[in-house]
């Protein structure tokens, strides 16, 4: 896990129309940066549908929002064209930004030990600085944290 104040590690990964996303493109405004372990399951659907539903409000007031999972570009152009979310979606298989940002760490589930992307929101300021580090959040009000976080 990455603390604030410290500089956001680079990243430049396609999206699901294949585009090369970085961090340096988010220069000068606020990113809100989701890590979520997989495309169409029920609490990242969820997560999703939530950041989409706040996408206007966030967007009028400078915002950008960014998730990141393993998922392939293909998965996620499903994933985005079948929940209509009008924000970018990075393919991180290789787990470049996913290890860069911490967010990749043990799980457990019903007793089972594994590695897997755990649910995190870093807010980065427009000179790419982490602002806000959110370990660990909730789905269902991962966005409304941050529309309350920002004022809007």
């Amino acid at each position: 896990m990455l603390e604030p104040g410290r500089s956001a590690p680079a990243f430049a990964l396609p999206d699901q129309n294949g585009q090369t996303v970085s961090l340096s493109d988010y220069r000068g405004r606020p990113l809100i940066l989701y890590f979520y372990p997989k495309d169409s399951t029920p609490g990242c659907t969820r997560q999703a549908l939530a950041f989409a539903d706040a996408y206007d409000r966030f967007r009028a007031a400078g915002i950008a929002v960014v998730g990141v999972s393993r998922d392939s570009a293909a998965s996620h152009r499903r994933f985005a064209e079948k929940n209509a979310l009008p924000f970018p979606l990075l393919s991180d298989p290789e787990r470049l930004a996913i290890e860069a940002y911490g967010v990749w760490q043990e799980k457990k589930s019903y007793g089972k030990v594994t590695m897997g992307v755990v649910r995190t929101t870093y807010v980065i300021d427009g000179n790419g600085t982490i602002e806000k580090a959110m370990p660990k959040v909730k789905p269902d009000s991962n966005a409304a944290e941050l529309l309350a976080y920002f004022g809007l």
